[in-house]
């Protein structure tokens, strides 16, 4: 809530609802589990917004407050403005702003809100003197619809990884999509065919991490609804069809100082890293099976954390191999040295995933910890044996023991705030005791007629 004036940001987001006819206003915040929510005004509705905020009721969203204690308030983020690219008819426009989430009760921002979470990790790094860019490769499967519109997991091509035309069906899809991020102000690098059938690959630009979370939660909104006027399913879910790759969000990541220098960077060094770049690593490294819980949050995420299938399961770094679950990519000037967190999957909740790296990575500088030596040779090759010479630990194996290790380590817990953790504590343990008491499809074709 302002004092009633507005901000000059504010003001320009007002001019262009008028001038580009502009009739609804969707504004945007995510739940816990990274699923956007929206609440949708009439556009004259928005100087209202940006003076008082939006209220709505919170005890509906998933882990955000009881029923007792509802009543929630959207405050718009004018920076966040975007006319939404599949919404444009004869007779005006939508748009959409990402909001904050304020407490009613207090005024004060609401500790449930996971981009307040993110918030507070970048103000630890602002107090330590550093800035964060992060830029994230979501990876997606386009599937095709049955007769009745529902979501089959049937591919509409048989590409693999950087195929054209004809294997590579869904390049017109592609294109479409990157149009529609484009009008919405992004700033696409590139985009191509996956290695998987059906599978797809779209970049955007380094950016601050709070841009690029909100960027994430808008881009899967972008892709679902501009694959559906294709009539396909666009789905984010990291391992749809079995024994072939799934869907990463490989993170990349650095800090800056304030005078504009990469903190990541030194000529001097074999690898290009500052010691400040191998304790952040280092604590990437101590902190990984914690990190794994909210990274990779559903039990559907550890049907891609397998070995044999490109995603990265062994705890170590590397400079020139993928089979580590960090790699230090070739960077050309010293701005774009960086760290890629290869674990990562796109059914993760962008802000807390990206703000639980900050504080794992903050730790490490903050205690001085000491990144072990790079691994060049390919982890996958190794028995178990060879790991355990080279110390190389795995990640948890399934979302149970993520989740343990979430709560058994202290600093990555206490990131997510003293409303998140437990919530999402209780909605992950709750996910994957029911997950444990199903029957498979897979059980019944392998029991059922044996035993």
């Amino acid at each position: 809530m302002t004092d009633g004036s507005l901000t000059t940001a504010e003001e320009e987001v007002l001019e262009t609802i008028d001038a580009e006819d502009i009739n609804f206003l969707r504004l945007q915040f995510t739940d816990i589990l990274g699923t956007v929510k929206n609440v949708s005004v009439p556009a004259r509705q928005a100087e209202k917004a940006f003076i008082e905020g939006i209220y709505f009721d919170g005890s509906s969203i998933e882990g955000f407050v009881r029923i007792q204690e509802s009543d929630m308030r959207l405050v718009p983020d004018p920076e966040t403005f975007a006319i939404l690219p599949w919404r444009n008819h004869d007779d005006g426009a939508s748009a959409r702003m990402i909001c904050d989430v304020y407490d009613t009760s207090t005024g004060e921002p609401f500790e449930g809100d996971p981009r307040y979470v993110l918030k507070n990790a970048l103000e630890r790094a602002d107090e330590m003197g550093y800035t964060v860019n992060a830029a994230p490769e979501p990876e997606f499967f386009l599937f095709e619809e049955d007769e009745e519109g529902r979501a089959t997991t049937e591919t509409n091509d048989a590409g693999g990884y950087f195929d054209l035309a004809p294997k590579d069906l869904a390049s017109d899809v592609r294109r479409d999509i990157i149009y529609g991020l484009e009008d919405m102000g992004f700033e696409v690098e590139a985009s191509h065919h996956e290695v998987a059938e059906g599978q797809h690959e779209i970049n955007f630009t380094y950016d601050d991490a709070l841009a690029t979370a909100d960027n994430v939660a808008t881009f899967r909104i972008v892709v679902r609804a501009i694959a559906a006027e294709h009539d396909l399913h666009a789905t984010f879910m990291p391992k749809p069809i079995p024994r072939i790759n799934g869907s990463g969000m490989h993170t990349h990541i650095s800090l800056f100082t304030d005078d504009g220098e990469n903190a990541f960077h030194d000529d001097d060094d074999e690898f290009n890293l500052s010691e400040t770049a191998r304790s952040f690593l280092a604590g990437i490294l101590e902190h990984a099976p914690a990190i794994t819980a909210v990274a990779n949050p559903t039990v559907n995420s550890y049907k891609r954390l397998v070995p044999g299938y490109e995603a990265p399961v062994y705890v170590a770094w590397s400079d020139r191999n993928r089979s580590a679950l960090i790699r230090k990519p070739a960077a050309r000037v010293p701005a774009a040295s960086r760290v890629e967190l290869r674990s990562p999957d796109p059914s993760c909740n962008p802000y807390l995933a990206i703000a639980v790296m900050i504080h794992a990575g903050l730790d490490g500088i903050e205690r001085g910890l000491e990144a072990p030596d790079p691994v060049r040779e390919n982890i996958y090759e190794f028995d178990e044996r060879k790991r355990e010479a080279y110390g190389i630990d795995t990640l948890p194996s399934n979302l149970g023991e993520a989740v343990d290790a979430l709560e058994a380590d202290e600093a990555i817990y206490a990131a997510l705030g003293e409303h998140i953790g437990p919530k999402f504590v209780e909605a992950k343990r709750a996910e994957f005791q029911d997950y444990l008491v199903d029957v498979s499809r897979w059980e019944l074709d392998r029991y059922l007629e044996t035993f």
